[in-house]
């Protein structure tokens, strides 16, 4: 491979956006990308997945670099040729790269690649936490799994198309896809491409959503005619799959505390063709003590500290802090015992998070079920996705049944 100047220059833009001005790394890539109408699909992915794998690597990269954030733009372009050499890349007889140690930088690697924080690249405080609640061994796979790139998987969207129908309009356009086993609507891209051109996309025939995630919906038992209520449904990846199985007959009311957030998941529901979808901010308690006793499905996908999805957001391992942890731990349990209330005699609930930690998973559950806003509710059954033996994001869902 041969760099290019404009393009890692691109890179090393992005990286002292993301590591010292705290900057969210989709948001800084989605603008890089724009920079230059001239770069190809091959220019776009290097920019991307360069900054990605570099900000994945951080510690690792930086200790080998022996540079200590801020990072001047110096330390970016050691930890820059740190990357390249890692990847067997040639570095250029740029400035950057003088007197650059590539046999030190190998024997460095070896040594720290012994050490887990180090080769996972993952905080101290982050790394004794996972060890402390998910065991040496699990966390080791966990952490090694969760540090690779993440597949691209569709969902199909079945008010509108069938996944035959889908996969062969796709092929159409040098898009080869795979089905994947226990996932009824999912469709794995073989090679990553830019699907939200397609004229799939723009009609709606689907969304691109993790496998994990498509197992929540799923879960919940959803059937046509109901009333469900989706708690924290953001923008609706979960609420859009929903519709589609409650193939658009019945209610689904889709709250948040975010009104922009309902903004986009209105126009996403318009293109998705999903017409039973109503949008109601959560902008006071009234909104949700009006719908006590009243859904037959209730599906809380809870705030978390998102270490299931690092795959996606590897900056989310250098913005996380140990109290915002500790902080959301007790948002959950609010959340649970305020939200439950809207299950009716006889209706269920899901609890779900995109985290791999127990504390944020089944012990929510356990404490819930011990208090007194859930001694009316029976556990049926809970489902706990490890990102290393799935090989999707890690998620956890549990469902609870609210007694006669």
């Amino acid at each position: 491979m041969r760099l290019h100047r404009n393009l890692c220059f691109s890179v090393i833009d992005g990286l002292t956006l993301i590591f010292n001005e705290g900057n969210y790394a989709d948001k800084v890539i989605q603008q890089l990308l724009k920079r230059d109408k001239r770069w190809g699909a091959r220019d776009r992915a290097f920019v991307a997945e360069t900054t990605y794998d570099i900000v994945r690597w951080k510690r690792l990269y930086a200790e080998i670099a022996e540079v200590k954030e801020p990072f001047d733009r110096d330390n970016l372009w050691r930890m820059f040729a740190v990357w390249a050499t890692l990847k067997g890349i040639k570095l250029p007889d740029w400035t950057y790269f003088e007197n650059t140690p590539t046999r030190k930088i190998k024997g460095r690697f070896d040594e720290l690649s012994k050490i887990r924080k180090f080769k996972e690249s993952i905080p101290d405080w982050l790394d004794e936490l996972g060890e402390k609640e998910l065991g040496k061994d699990i966390w080791t796979k966990e952490m090694a799994a969760l540090n690779e790139q993440a597949d691209v998987i569709l969902r199909v969207n079945t008010l509108k198309t069938t996944k035959e129908k889908l996969q062969a309009e796709l092929f159409d356009l040098d898009i080869e896809t795979d089905y994947l086993p226990d996932y009824p609507n999912a469709l794995k891209l073989k090679e990553r491409s830019n699907v939200f051109t397609t004229e799939a996309f723009q009609n709606g025939f689907f969304e691109v959503q993790d496998a994990s995630s498509q197992l929540v919906a799923e879960f919940l038992n959803v059937k046509p005619g109901m009333r469900v209520v989706d708690t924290c449904a953001g923008a609706g990846g979960k609420t859009l799959h929903i519709a589609s199985l409650m193939e658009n007959k019945g209610q689904i009311i889709a709250m948040d505390i975010y009104a922009n957030k309902l903004h986009e998941l209105k126009r996403r529901a318009k293109r998705n063709g999903a017409h039973n979808i109503e949008p109601r901010a959560i902008e006071s308690t009234k909104v949700i003590k009006k719908l006590y006793d009243k859904a037959d499905r209730v599906l809380i996908d809870a705030p978390c500290s998102g270490l299931g999805v690092l795959r996606r957001n590897p900056d989310a391992k250098w913005k996380l802090q140990p109290e915002f942890i500790d902080k959301i731990k007790v948002t959950q349990q609010e959340i649970l015992q305020q939200y439950s209330r809207m299950v009716k005699v006889g209706g269920q609930l899901v609890y779900a998070t995109c985290s791999v930690l127990p504390s944020e998973n089944q012990q929510q559950v356990d404490k819930f079920l011990t208090s007194e806003a859930g001694k009316n509710f029976t556990f049926v059954k809970d489902n706990k996705v490890l990102a290393h033996k799935s090989g999707f994001d890690g998620f956890y869902m549990a469902l609870l049944e609210r007694k006669n």
